[in-house]
């Protein structure tokens, strides 16, 4: 029997890849098919359909494949295009909280890109849904509806948007990009950094501080904190649980200061 060509040695591998099957049964497979991967895939499917945690896996990299543009995306990456186009499919906001939501579900590296394994395994943590754009899509929905109800999936979304809104190798934020992500963040579906009794907007204030004294980057321990004064801020408009004795980061110190003295002058007048 003569070996396998390249042509057929590759969809060997890409069925191995999308099925989690050993060689040799993609080699039946793909036999009984004349060698057509889709055929071959969606008959091992049909032959093993038993709701395994390998089948579900095998389904999600099969569907990642199906949003690849081959003539454009990496084996195991979905490029910028290919990206947008799926994100879009399942109802994200490109400019809203909604596109950090996604990209932590993803664990996508940055904006714009998804790589196979953040693809399989994020969907994997999602009990009962479909390996299918419509099945994501209604998921999605109901991820949505709660980011502005759960504060602990907002924050791990929130702290997410650091991490996927870097630049290169950046270790850092710039401004300008923290202010976006904070606009992005701080209104629906996200959770509106706004005072709860006299109606504070406080991400306005924070802006209008930081565009007026802070030149500087963001670093990671500024982003985090900034959160937890943003939900502090919301419950005690006074800003009574800061102290110039407190651990907070010295960004937020100079912010109540100015924010105070800000406050006395528009009394004044």
């Amino acid at each position: 029997m003569p070996p396998p060509t390249s042509v057929q040695k590759n969809s060997i591998t890409g069925f191995m890849s999308i099925t989690g099957a050993n060689e040799k049964t993609a080699t039946r497979y793909l036999k009984n098919t004349g060698y057509k991967l889709n055929d071959a895939v969606d008959a091992y499917f049909q032959a093993n359909a038993g709701g395994s945690s390998l089948t579900r896996e095998a389904q999600l990299a099969k569907l990642f494949d199906s949003l690849r543009n081959e003539a454009e995306d990496p084996k195991d990456i979905l490029g910028a295009d290919s990206s947008m186009t799926y994100l879009q499919g399942i109802g994200v906001d490109l400019e809203g909280a909604s596109l950090f939501l996604a990209m932590e579900l993803v664990q996508a590296p940055t904006i714009g890109e998804i790589t196979r394994e953040g693809f399989v395994k994020g969907w994997k943590t999602q009990p009962g849904v479909d390996a299918k754009i419509e099945a994501h899509k209604q998921q999605f929905k109901r991820l949505v509806d709660a980011l502005g109800k759960d504060r602990d999936l907002f924050r791990k979304v929130y702290r997410y948007a650091f991490v996927v809104g870097r630049e290169g190798d950046q270790r850092a934020l710039s401004l300008d990009n923290a202010i976006l992500y904070w606009e992005m963040l701080f209104k629906k579906p996200g959770q509106a950094w706004v005072g709860k009794t006299a109606g504070i907007d406080w991400l306005a204030e924070w802006i209008a501080f930081l565009r007026e004294n802070w030149t500087r980057s963001v670093s990671r321990d500024m982003w985090n904190q900034a959160f937890e004064f943003a939900i502090k801020s919301k419950e005690d408009e006074s800003l009574g649980f800061w102290s110039e004795d407190g651990a907070w980061p010295g960004v937020i110190d100079e912010f109540v200061a100015w924010y105070r003295r800000k406050s006395e002058m528009d009394v004044d007048a």
